[in-house]
């Protein structure tokens, strides 16, 4: 049987799995569109600094505060698949994925809390 410092460990050494992801106003359609290389951890962030009102997107608070968590969903657009080809990188392959989405949604102004064309948080 693991111990809890086994479990610990396994989990701080895991792969964590990098992408983007969307927070979805469903009640204007409005998105907030981000990339991390942990999904996981930007997801868990973004959810605790809204909840608790401290947001860094002011607008993107305002309407959480405004509609309620209920109206906002969070989700996983697309998530980097690790090649085991020489040169391969992970921050290059995000950089592409990021591109593809920002030109897809236009996360911008009325449709969107994006402010400007940075999505990467980690």
């Amino acid at each position: 049987m693991k111990t809890r410092e086994d479990l610990k460990r396994e989990y701080k050494e895991r792969k964590k799995p990098a992408g983007v992801f969307q927070i979805k106003n469903t009640a204007n359609g409005k998105v907030y569109l981000g990339s991390s290389l942990n999904l996981e951890g930007s997801l868990n962030k973004h959810k605790f600094t809204l909840t608790h009102g401290s947001h860094i997107n002011k607008r993107l608070q305002e309407d959480w505060n405004a509609y309620g968590p209920d109206k906002f969903v969070f989700e996983i657009l697309e998530v980097v698949r690790v090649k085991d080809t020489p040169g391969f990188s992970v921050e290059d392959e995000l950089l592409l994925i990021e591109q593809i989405w920002i030109e897809e949604l236009q996360p911008f102004s009325e449709r969107g809390y994006n402010q400007g064309k940075k999505v990467r948080e980690a």
